[in-house]
């Protein structure tokens, strides 16, 4: 496929000589070639890795490249240069505001950062003049990349720095829970054995067992999930951990006459990954599907490559989808399902999918969910094939 060339206008024609073009200013001269010197700053423009919008004074495209179209997910039109800005922008007016308002500006946007509203992309942004020769402005020109990817790095950042200091008062608040539930959970043991002929009272002493059991098993997941990961990074592949999850599922989880099926293909790259955690990620989904299938239905597990675009050089990737035919799960449940501490079930922690979430974003990966009440459930994990957390 041909990638599509820069949209600039017509240059202005030049009465400088055919065969060399020579400026001096402040005593530095430049000099270049007229009869290449449009193409060769269209090919420029073309190849840059910023995108680059231009517009006229009044209005209208001046001048637009590849990244910029890709940036701001527009398709290109052979008409699009002399098209007013707006007809071209449309989905993107904020963009279109900054542009045409700059010329009322004495002090020009510098270094900004701006959301894009339809695709929530980041980008960070300049805006300079364009002047004549006689040094009128003429036009407006906006040089932008996407940050995205830059932004979520920084916040993960920042979620890590807040979980640290959360891990830090958690441990010390584990440890003073854990001993007195483990002082109960002995003396309730030894109580019962030393009255065995009182049927009620050890139906008390078993639930109270049971219950320190829980509560333990709870705090030390709290503990799980705020202690930082530490990967143990090596070439893992997918369909090893995927194995591993199923056995491991089977042992913590009624399966019931739930139906696994795996499709992962040969010739899948391993990826940069913990494989421990990554059979922890895909036990939990595991998990999650039979429970909520209750012990009936069919769970598909499928892998592919993918490349991912996400603000950086194209990466490649492999996407791994735990699909159910299970009862769905609401639109008001579904957007909360990784938040920490948020569960439906009666006796959960809400601290599974979150836990699955970080593992994902230790990995520099991806996790989403797509459901619908009677459709089923779909997860998706994307894993790069190199990056990751090696700390």
């Amino acid at each position: 496929m041909t990638k599509p060339r820069s949209r600039v206008a017509p240059p202005v024609a030049s009465s400088r000589s055919a065969s060399s073009s020579v400026r001096e200013a402040d005593g530095v001269s430049t000099t270049h070639a007229q009869g290449t010197s449009d193409a060769f700053f269209r090919h420029i423009v073309s190849g840059m890795r910023n995108g680059v919008l231009a517009i006229t004074r009044e209005g209208h495209l001046a001048l637009i490249n590849d990244e910029a179209y890709r940036i701001f997910g527009v398709s290109p039109r052979g008409d699009d240069v002399g098209r007013p800005i707006g007809a071209v922008l449309k989905d993107h007016p904020d963009v279109v505001r900054v542009l045409t308002g700059a010329f009322d500006l004495h002090l020009l946007p510098n270094r900004v950062e701006m959301r894009l509203k339809p695709s929530n992309k980041v980008i960070g942004y300049t805006v300079t003049f364009v002047p004549d020769d006689a040094g009128q402005v003429v036009g407006a020109t906006m040089f932008f990349k996407d940050l995205t990817r830059v932004e979520q790095l920084e916040e993960r950042e920042r979620l890590r720095d807040r979980l640290a200091a959360v891990g830090e008062m958690a441990a010390v608040i584990a440890h003073e829970v854990k001993n007195p539930l483990a002082g109960i959970e002995v003396m309730a043991g030894l109580l019962r054995r030393k009255i065995p002929d009182a049927p009620d009272a050890q139906a008390v002493l078993t639930d109270i067992i049971n219950e320190a059991k829980m509560a333990n098993s709870i705090v030390q997941e709290v503990l799980d999930f705020v202690r930082p990961i530490r990967l143990q990074v090596e070439h893992t592949a997918v369909a090893g951990a995927v194995q591993g999850a199923i056995q491991h599922a089977d042992t913590k989880a009624r399966r019931g006459g739930v139906n696994v099926s795996v499709e992962i293909p040969e010739g899948l790259p391993q990826i940069q990954a913990d494989q421990h955690q990554l059979t922890q990620v895909f036990t939990n989904l595991l998990m999650n599907a039979y429970e909520a299938m209750g012990g009936s239905g069919h769970v598909c597990i499928t892998a592919s490559r993918l490349r991912l675009e996400d603000g950086t050089d194209p990466r490649e990737a492999v996407l791994v989808q735990v699909a159910d035919d299970g009862p769905g799960i609401p639109p008001d449940v579904a957007e909360k399902v990784f938040d920490p501490f948020f569960t439906t079930k009666p006796q959960g922690s809400g601290l599974g999918l979150a836990i699955v979430r970080k593992i994902v974003d230790a990995h520099d990966g991806r996790i989403d969910l797509r459901t619908a009440v009677g459709q089923g459930t779909t997860i998706r994990v994307t894993l790069p094939v190199s990056g990751g957390d090696e700390n």
